[in-house]
């Protein structure tokens, strides 16, 4: 009977113990899931339908900072796979300030408007493929707008120079980005031809 109570006290001064440690470690978690340092003020995010070459975040963030410059700060992180939920989550985090997408995720996300408009910053004739006609944020009306919408990137110095394809894949500004000009800006650089 002694053995039990001891026991039974082990238990439950282990298991205060072990609850402490497992808070502990999920704070640790949590902190490294935001990436740790500096935030940049453009994060890219990029999910292909197929899978992009081993070290391709590091050298597309590489040569999109020496087109930028040191201001606004960019940050690409690449998914090495495709998934839906993945991509549904990225989007709706709102903590984009431009993603790539492939095509059919671009037009279909698309349809429910939240987009930013790029007219003002490339030709729509230099990215027809980018053009569509969609809700815009604003609109009191509802009703259709045809603009600019998204730059496919195989058609980009950003892509090419690095010979990565890019084929299916369109960069866009959502409207839930944290900075809607600075991510203009930089798109300015990535639509580069």
């Amino acid at each position: 009977m002694n053995v039990l109570t001891q026991r039974g006290k082990w238990e439950e001064k282990d298991l205060r113990k072990g609850s402490w440690l497992v808070i502990a470690l999920v704070l640790m978690l949590l902190a490294g899931c935001g990436g740790g340092g500096t935030k940049a003020d453009v994060p890219i995010f990029i999910m292909s339908s197929t899978s992009m070459p081993g070290g391709a975040a590091e050298k597309l963030e590489a040569a999109l900072v020496s087109k930028v410059g040191e201001a606004p700060t960019v940050a690409v992180a690449v998914s090495p796979m495709f998934s839906l939920e993945k991509m549904i989550i990225e989007v709706a985090a709102a903590g984009n300030g431009i993603l790539i997408l492939p095509g059919d995720q671009f037009r279909g996300l698309g349809k429910q408007g939240g987009y930013v408009p790029l007219d003002e910053l490339a030709k729509a004739e230099d990215f027809p493929d980018g053009v569509l006609e969609l809700p815009v944020d604003g609109n009191p009306d509802g009703k259709l707008e045809k603009h600019l919408f998204g730059i496919p990137v195989e058609k980009t110095t950003w892509f090419a120079d690095l010979g990565l394809s890019g084929q299916d894949l369109y960069a866009f500004i959502p409207q839930n980005a944290p900075d809607i000009e600075k991510a203009k800006q930089v798109m300015k650089h990535i639509a580069q031809k």
